[in-house]
């Protein structure tokens, strides 16, 4: 079973035909949004499907937006069990809204603490910021998606209980390929990051993803079949809380 836990649908050149073929797939996605007013956009095309849900979400690297997005991100907050994607983002490319990003990532913890939903994280260069607002705003289901932080972190983000989704990208590089190998297998879930991930030089797609079972297969030492039980495992006892 395949379940893709942190894909942007609405981004791909034609996301409708990305939609039904998830459906037809009969896969499991949660579908990413940057900004509240996407979420808006989509939330009809979405409603009646079984197994595909949409996250409700605040991009930071869209942080110049945050603030006359935030009242429609607390209008849709009853609308959705996930929150994504969200985060922090000190990267070159996001350092100069840093202050924007904590304030409203901040408010978003703060607004779901306590509730049942589930977080797809953005944490780069910012996996430490993350974790401690997570840890103190008690949020209990997180997901760090593409996770590319220090490997004597992810112990402690274990320990708080939070899962890692990974993508085919990861196992391209040697630092992607050992996050991987050091995230214990019962806190592994997949992604496919669409349509931002090239495979054999075309965008990946949801349905794709079967091959990562055998990528940590090989990484871990582990048979693929049991990779692939564990994995869809971790989602059911993700998602455990919701119903």
């Amino acid at each position: 079973m395949i379940v893709d836990t942190h894909c942007h649908i609405d981004l791909y050149p034609n996301p409708r035909q990305v939609l039904e073929g998830s459906v037809q797939a009969n896969i499991t996605v949660l579908a990413m949004t940057n900004l509240p007013s996407h979420f808006e956009m989509g939330y009809s095309h979405f409603q009646s499907l079984k197994r595909i849900r949409l996250a409700l979400g605040m991009h930071p690297l869209m942080a110049n937006s945050h603030k006359k997005e935030f009242d429609l991100f607390l209008k849709n907050l009853n609308k959705t069990s996930y929150i994504g994607e969200v985060g922090l983002d000190f990267s070159k490319e996001g350092i100069s809204t840093k202050e924007i990003q904590i304030d409203t990532f901040s408010k978003i913890l703060n607004s779901i603490s306590g509730q049942n939903k589930i977080l797809s994280i953005h944490s780069r260069k910012a996996e430490k910021e993350v974790l401690e607002l997570l840890i103190k705003n008690n949020i209990q289901s997180a997901i760090f998606h593409w996770y590319s932080g220090g490997l004597n972190l992810i112990d402690q983000i274990v320990r708080e209980g939070y899962y890692f989704s990974v993508n085919p990208a990861m196992v391209k590089s040697l630092n992607g390929k050992k996050i991987i190998a050091k995230i214990p297998l019962n806190k592994l879930l997949l992604e496919s990051d669409g349509p931002f991930i090239k495979n054999n030089q075309k965008t990946l797609h949801p349905w794709e993803l079967k091959e990562m079972f055998s990528h940590i297969s090989h990484l871990k030492g582990v048979n693929f079949c049991e990779v692939e039980k564990q994995i869809e495992t971790n989602f059911y006892t993700l998602i455990s809380d919701l119903k």
